[in-house]
């Protein structure tokens, strides 16, 4: 069979025809490519966006549990401050002076006292917590065991410890009772000593 001229241009009208729709196909599904980039973009803009207010959330929440528990604090600060002088002299120790959140600096450590109890013969250390556990009691004695290198200055005086909670995890008063501590806690509107009559502190 003979190919005519006619034959070769209308095989290179189809070749053109094909190559043009190859062409818009490609676009079609170049165009369809960036429709669905952009889509999973903004997905992430999007996910980004809730990461960043969850944990601006987060943030905020742990400031107001911050604020909060340093408020918290200083109210148990202050219940417990004001009958230190009558719970203490009621067990035969005078209390002449009482300071709170008294800070003391040794070789670049820092030493932090919830309330300092002074009288001529001795000192008083009471840790006081909104809710006080074992992990406290043994703060406490951690910080008991290096105050004479913090304060020097009560070095001939018997130093004693005390803690303080409006709540007192299981087992954390019995903890520190053996321990030698004294245990205050609140009692309806006041705050009382838990140890009985038997108890003989600890002089550290």
């Amino acid at each position: 069979m003979t190919t005519t001229a006619e034959d070769v241009w209308q095989l290179l009208a189809e070749l053109a025809g094909s190559q043009k729709e190859t062409e818009r196909l490609l676009q079609q599904q170049s165009l369809e490519a960036d429709q669905r980039n952009k889509e999973i973009y903004q997905g992430f803009k999007e996910t980004d966006q809730q990461f960043k207010e969850t944990d601006r959330r987060i943030r905020e929440v742990n400031k107001q549990i911050g604020d909060l528990g340093g408020k918290w604090g200083r109210f148990v600060e202050n219940m417990v401050v004001p009958v230190c002088e009558t719970l203490f002299l009621n067990r035969g120790i005078p209390v002449h002076q009482v300071s709170q959140r008294v800070k003391k600096r040794f070789n670049g450590a820092i030493l932090e006292i919830d309330v300092l109890v002074t009288n001529e013969d001795h000192v008083l250390v009471v840790e006081v917590k909104s809710s006080l556990g074992v992990d406290d009691v043994k703060d406490l004695i951690h910080d008991l065991g290096k105050f004479r290198q913090f304060f020097p200055e009560y070095a001939p005086k018997q130093l004693y410890g005390a803690v303080a909670g409006i709540e007192i995890e299981d087992g954390a008063d019995k903890y520190a009772y053996r321990q030698g501590l004294f245990v205050l806690a609140q009692a309806g509107e006041a705050v009382s000593i838990l140890n009985d009559s038997a108890f003989q502190p600890k002089n550290w």
